[in-house]
């Protein structure tokens, strides 16, 4: 099998990336026909509104991600997972439900929102980590594209398929759909046969457990590095759902079909990053870098944008800048930090920057509301373009400032950097 897509000799991960894909695709719709529904039915195109409901499914993780951590060190991670994904699907059927019989009010789509951050933020650690079990260390870095590229194929056809169906039929049958979708993912949990392992130490119960995972970043100036990028990042340069709805709304005044395409262009460009990034066996500082800066650059070519089918086409580059800089951020974590803590320090990392996304989404969409939806886009790029820049500067000056490999280091403690 071609080195690209090694992972998947692994029945297991076979199994289960087929049933992610599944649901990916699904999560995908339902982000459109949220976005769409609160944006169109359930408000006056306010902005605000559709920040404060993607605030309201980040914010958990910021709260609570560094426990579901502490969950993942310490219990089965299949069982945690299956628990997980019934709660995202019954809460997309309830939604469903309630806009198909037309009984759907805002406060509904925003506790929908959350009930989906508190599942998202016990389940997102979990199932970083059990991508790694199932590979195992060699495989580990093109796991990591592998499901990047299985969510980023998602995004390709999932606002696609939203778009023409919210122009069909509306938003109720898009949550439906994707409700049913997370049975791809419960079926795929219950074919894997090997055993899941028990977690590598058995940690002490209570906050000390979380302290642990954050003293443990704050030795390694690398994993500071990349908390602080994703943190700003996050917040200012990937609230691409409500810059994307307020460009395709207000500025070019296209339709539900239109901006579900917009998702999908952006997907071309996340999917070839992603592939690209399946092809190398380690992360590399240069590429995190060059991610940020990309995605400033062409988050602020966007935003003066003349035409809707330009402001498209640049999404192609800023899709393949974020998620160049989201593996290389991802992917060193997976492979530099020791199982015992893997859990902890992605589940901090998954909260920094849903956590920032969350804090970010009210202001962005108040920019686009108060100032023009140019206005917000230019804001995020500028942020993100001099944040990238700040830490080139930081990086050139601090030789210390490199991605550590565990796998080629053995846990010894002595390790090797891979810049």
């Amino acid at each position: 099998m071609s080195a690209m897509f090694r992972a998947l000799e692994n029945p297991n991960y076979r199994i289960w990336a087929g049933g992610a894909l599944v649901s990916n695709v699904g999560t995908w719709m339902q982000r459109i026909a949220q976005d769409w529904l609160v944006l169109t039915v359930l408000t006056d195109h306010s902005g605000a509104a559709v920040g404060i409901t993607t605030s309201l499914q980040f914010l958990p993780m910021l709260l609570l991600g560094p426990y579901g951590g502490v969950l993942a060190d310490r219990y089965r991670k299949r069982l945690i997972l299956l628990w997980t994904q019934l709660a995202m699907g019954l809460t997309g059927l309830v939604l469903g439900l309630l806009v198909v019989t037309g009984s759907a009010q805002l406060w509904h789509a925003y506790l929908a929102a959350l009930c989906l951050g508190f599942a998202s933020a016990i389940d997102a650690p979990a199932r970083q980590a059990f991508v790694s079990e199932l590979v195992g260390q060699d495989n580990i870095a093109n796991a990591v594209a592998l499901n990047s590229a299985s969510f980023n194929t998602a995004r390709l056809t999932g606002p696609a398929i939203a778009g023409v169906l919210i122009a069909w039929v509306g938003t109720g049958p898009v949550f439906l759909l994707n409700a049913a979708s997370f049975a791809a993912v419960i079926i795929s949990l219950f074919r894997i046969r090997t055993p899941e392992p028990s977690p590598a130490v058995k940690t002490g119960r209570g906050k000390h457990q979380v302290a642990e995972g954050v003293n443990y970043v704050r030795r390694r100036p690398d994993l500071v590095l990349i908390m602080v990028l994703v943190g700003i990042l996050g917040a200012f340069g990937m609230n691409f759902p409500i810059t994307n709805a307020l460009m395709a709304t207000t500025e070019f005044g296209v339709g539900p079909g239109e901006f579900g395409l917009l998702g999908s262009i952006m997907a071309v460009g996340t999917l070839a990053g992603a592939l690209l990034a399946a092809r190398r066996a380690r992360p590399r500082l240069r590429f995190l870098l060059a991610g940020a800066l990309g995605l400033g650059f062409f988050t602020l070519l966007g935003s003066v944008s003349p035409s809707f089918w330009l402001y498209a086409a640049i999404l192609i580059p800023v899709g393949l800048a974020s998620i160049t800089f989201l593996n290389s951020c991802n992917t060193s974590i997976q492979l530099s930090v020791e199982p015992q803590f893997r859990g902890r320090v992605l589940a901090l990392y998954l909260a920094i920057l849903q956590g920032g996304t969350a804090l970010g989404a009210p202001l962005m969409g108040w920019i686009g509301s108060e100032f023009g939806a140019r206005w917000s886009v230019a804001a995020g790029g500028i942020v993100v373009l001099l944040t990238g820049l700040t830490a080139v500067i930081v990086v050139s000056r601090r030789s210390e400032l490199t991605f550590r490999d565990t796998l080629r280091a053995g846990f010894s403690g002595k390790r090797e950097p891979a810049v």
